[in-house]
């Protein structure tokens, strides 16, 4: 039921005081019509007996207090869904987004409220399969499950956005028969930023399996509270609905998280840690806790939530709640990236809580986890070589440390480093990982299973064939 007002009281900013209003709901949809006809929009941000505070989309300039009209219209932010989706980009109000899409909207199957539903514990499903992204880095080491919730931890001037747009393009689950789709969500970015991720998914073909929802940086800062919640009601429809595989990235957290400390501040709330409000652990939930496999579905949602870190400082409220919500961290490395390593990813302070469960026989390969420890513990044994070299010089360490540093050169330069439309496939990570390994004596092969060892290092010097 629509109900109009002529009760304005004040008008803060984008924030709009309404009086003697009845029967009005929290995030309530209203529509302004100012004098001259225009028609702007907002939701209901909060209710204190007969008074609504309304939160604008557009802003409040020219808006006339007295002569404008406010109508509530009964119903919270929906957005239409249909596979129609697919290969469109939209803004954070779910509507086509010029000038990177000029098609008519979409018929949707149906209107689907874009706060969403928490998936009741009981219902979900663990994780449990792999997906390839392409990256040695990520694949090898860090795996990302199909249902978990990785981050990237990335700091201003490193290369996350061509890395998200990376993992988009390059993403799938192992197996033809596997109907899979990336939903891509950024928040506050400029134009040129965003100009670069169409460009970029048109021009490899990844748009066709692809929606996405841009909110730039000159846009509202409540769409930008919406974009994610778009893209997360997109992603469920797909998923549940359409039984597909689903992979959500969202770029950046941070200027979500700076959208929301906005409108506290705006509504006046006491801040908490750094200004942000004392519930964005709660709200940061609210969104990461939408991935995930639900029993009896076959359709699965993947998070890579990107957050930048300010000062690169991992204590900061964003990325230190974001750490305790989701199933590990993938960490951008400055040091990396000024050695001209590209994607610069730190993987010793990197860690996915649920590789162990997307990695083995019939997932990868079942020398993964052996080969995984042990390129782990000659990488740490390198950084100390590396170390001791600056202390005492690289003429003072033994020959085995020597070894050692030479490993974790290459190691860097081979298998962590690769050009940005280079994806290789966990068979080529893993047979990368064997002949680096090489460089290193047999008998440092501590952890790994003597008949892996065997299979493919063999003493006589043939590589065994899988099964052999």
């Amino acid at each position: 039921m629509i109900r109009e007002y002529t009760t304005t009281v004040e008008i803060s900013g984008p924030l709009m005081l309404v009086g003697s209003v009845e029967g009005v709901s929290y995030e309530e949809l209203v529509e302004i019509e100012l004098p001259n006809g225009e028609i702007r929009h907002g939701k209901v941000l909060e209710i204190d007996s007969s008074m609504a505070l309304v939160q604008l989309f557009e802003g409040s300039s020219g808006t006339d207090i007295s002569r404008s009209k406010v109508r509530f219209l009964g119903k919270q932010v929906e957005l239409g869904v249909s596979v129609e989706m697919l290969g469109r980009v939209f803004d954070g109000q779910g509507r086509p987004r010029a000038p990177f899409d000029t098609a008519p909207p979409i018929v949707p199957e149906k209107m689907v409220n874009i706060n969403g539903a928490p998936i009741n514990p009981y219902a979900r499903d663990y994780p449990a399969e792999f997906i390839q992204t392409g990256f040695s880095s990520i694949d090898g080491i860090n795996t990302l499950v199909r249902g978990q919730k990785l981050p990237i931890f990335s700091g201003s001037g490193l290369p996350h956005s061509i890395v998200a747009a990376q993992i988009a393009r390059q993403a799938r689950v192992r197996g033809s028969e596997e109907n899979f789709a990336v939903v891509f969500a950024a928040m506050g970015i400029t134009f040129e930023e965003a100009d670069y991720f169409i460009r970029d998914f048109r021009s490899t073909g990844a748009m066709d399996r692809a929606v996405v929802f841009m909110n730039l940086a000159d846009d509202p800062a409540i769409e930008r509270i919406s974009t994610p919640r778009m893209a997360l009601t997109a992603a469920e429809y797909l998923a549940y609905e359409k039984d597909m595989h689903i992979l959500v990235i969202m770029t950046d957290m941070t200027n979500y998280c700076d959208a929301l400390r906005e409108i506290a501040a705006a509504r006046k709330e006491v801040p908490g840690r750094r200004g942000y409000p004392g519930y964005l652990y709660t709200d940061l939930a609210s969104i990461y806790e939408r991935a995930g496999r639900i029993k009896g579905r076959k359709g699965s949602i993947t998070q890579i939530p990107i957050l930048t870190m300010p000062e690169d400082d991992k204590t900061h409220p964003i990325p230190d709640l974001t750490g305790y919500i989701t199933e590990g961290q993938l960490i951008l490395s400055r040091e990396l990236h000024k050695k001209d390593i590209y994607p610069p990813m730190d993987v010793m302070e990197s860690l996915s809580r649920l590789k162990d469960k997307g990695i083995g026989e019939g997932k990868t390969r079942g020398d993964h986890a052996d080969l995984f420890n042990q390129l782990m513990a000659a990488y740490s044994a390198g950084k100390d070589s590396r170390e001791l070299a600056v202390i005492l010089g690289a003429a003072a360490l033994s020959p085995l440390d020597q070894k050692y540093l030479k490993f974790a050169e290459e190691y860097e330069k081979r298998y962590i480093s690769q050009g940005n439309h280079e994806n290789r496939n966990i068979e080529e990570t893993l047979d990368l990982g064997w002949e680096l390994l090489k460089l290193l004596p047999r008998e440092e092969m501590k952890r790994i299973d003597p008949k892996r060892l065997e299979q493919y290092w063999p003493a006589n010097g043939s590589k065994k064939t899988e099964g052999s």
